[in-house]
Formats: C-alpha cells, structure tokens, sequence
C-alpha cells in the first residue's frame, strides 16, 4: 500500500479573515473600494443592464449615511472616488453626480429596518428577475441554494419600486431579518455584514435562481429534504463563508 500523504496542518487550512479597521477613515475607504469592485464585477456578471441597479453600504462614522453608485454612471469603470455619500433624505453629501433617488429610498429603508447590514444590493440578473417574474422562492435544490433555505422571503405583489415610502418600509419589513428577498417582477434583493458577503449573495441567488428554472424545464427536480438543507445553510449560508466564497471571484476580477 503505497505510503499516505502527511495531513495539511490545521494552520494552513485557514484563510484571510475580513478585515477590522480601528480607525473609520480606513474603514470607509475600505467599504469604499469593496462597494466600486463589488459594482465593476457584477456589471461584467450582466447584471448592469437593469438601469435601477443600486449597491449602497453604511458610513462607518454617520451610520444613517450610505455610500452609494452615482446614477446613469456605467458600473464597469467605476472606482471608489466616484462613488457618492447620501443621506437618509436622499439628499448627496458628497460627490458631484445625481443618486438614482427613487431605488435608493428602498435601500435607506433597507439600511433603517437592519441596523445590521452593513450593505444592500439590487442588481437584479436576468435568471433572478426570471424567478421574481414566477413569484417563487429560491428552492433547496443545491448544496448552494440551501444558504437560502428559510433565509429569504418573498414580496408576492407586484410593487412601484420605491415610489412610496410607506412601500418601502412595507418591503424592508418583509425582509425581516433574512439575507434576501426577492421582489416579484423585479428581482432579487440582499444584505450582508460585509459588503463582499452582500455580494456574494447577489451572485449566488443568480446561480441558485439558474439551476432552479433549468432543472424545472428539463423535468421535476428533487429538493434536499428539510433537515439536510438546514445543516447545508448552517454550513454554507453565515455571512462568513459568504465573504470567504467572494474572495476568489473578486480576485479573478481585479484590473
């Protein structure tokens, strides 16, 4: 029997934790670069072609602040110094572009019901506007899709979007404390405590939401039953291995 290769030693298998910054100026500026990479990928994802697209994340100093992507400006070449600060009104405190106001009164409310989050993103993929067009949830279907099992929930109504801030309170709330929402006939919704996890989760309801109407259209699919796909969310659905699944895909990325 040929001889067995030594274990890895548990100190290799770990990996780079997300950052903590003392100081909020480099917190910011980190949220900051995080939020204009997290943009410029999903655009090459294809999810720029919603015009309404919006990612905003908190100030780490004025927390009913959020930095958040210019509106009309293309996502691909975006960098952090175009990025501007908003505050709960709407109104830009900082940067020399207009905010897409109606999208962004969604993610204040977002920001407001979910102290928690440190960001919120809205770009929706076409595979998830497919699946919002159903009005269905993310099945568990997928070792992946599980991070969403009884983690998200669903606005099951057609909504003007953010025209109403009475509307927007009413989606933050139906949100609750889960990590994603999809909104029925437009798209999906996510949060997280990073804003790679935030993102991470935009990108893996897209998949989720793929293998699902693919599966659907081929045949009946079988879903992983209940208590399989709670160990699998508990596993795969921690805003920590979201950040961890990011990080490559973010690296493949980078200019």
């Amino acid at each position: 029997m040929p001889d067995q290769p030594p274990p890895v030693p548990v100190d290799r298998l770990r990996f780079e934790m997300p950052p903590v910054h003392d100081e909020p100026d480099r917190e910011r500026a980190h949220r900051k670069e995080r939020l204009a990479g997290a943009l410029r990928l999903l655009a090459r994802l294809g999810f720029e072609e919603d015009p309404a697209a919006l990612a905003t994340a908190r100030d780490p100093e004025h927390p009913d602040c959020l930095w958040v992507n210019p509106f009309g400006r293309a996502a691909t070449a975006l960098t952090a110094g175009d990025l501007l600060l908003v505050d709960a009104d709407g109104r830009v405190l900082e940067g020399g572009r207009r905010v897409n106001g109606l999208s962004f009164a969604l993610h204040a409310a977002v920001h407001r019901a979910r102290p928690d989050a440190v960001a919120v993103v809205r770009a929706h993929g076409p595979y998830g506007r497919a699946l919002a067009a159903l009005g269905q949830l993310i099945a568990p279907l997928t070792q992946e899709a599980c991070a969403f099992y009884q983690d998200h929930a669903l606005v099951d109504e057609y909504t003007r979007g953010a025209a109403d801030p009475a509307e927007c309170a009413r989606i933050a709330r139906a949100l609750g404390p889960y990590k994603a929402l999809v909104l029925r006939n437009h798209g999906v919704l996510t949060v997280g405590t990073t804003v790679d996890a935030a993102a991470w989760w935009t990108v893996a309801a897209e998949r989720a939401a793929r293998v699902q109407l693919t599966a659907r259209a081929a045949g009946r699919p079988a879903p992983i039953g209940h208590r399989s796909a709670l160990a699998a969310r508990d596993r795969f659905g921690t805003d920590l291995a979201a950040w961890a699944a990011y990080q490559p895909l973010r690296e493949s990325a980078a200019p």
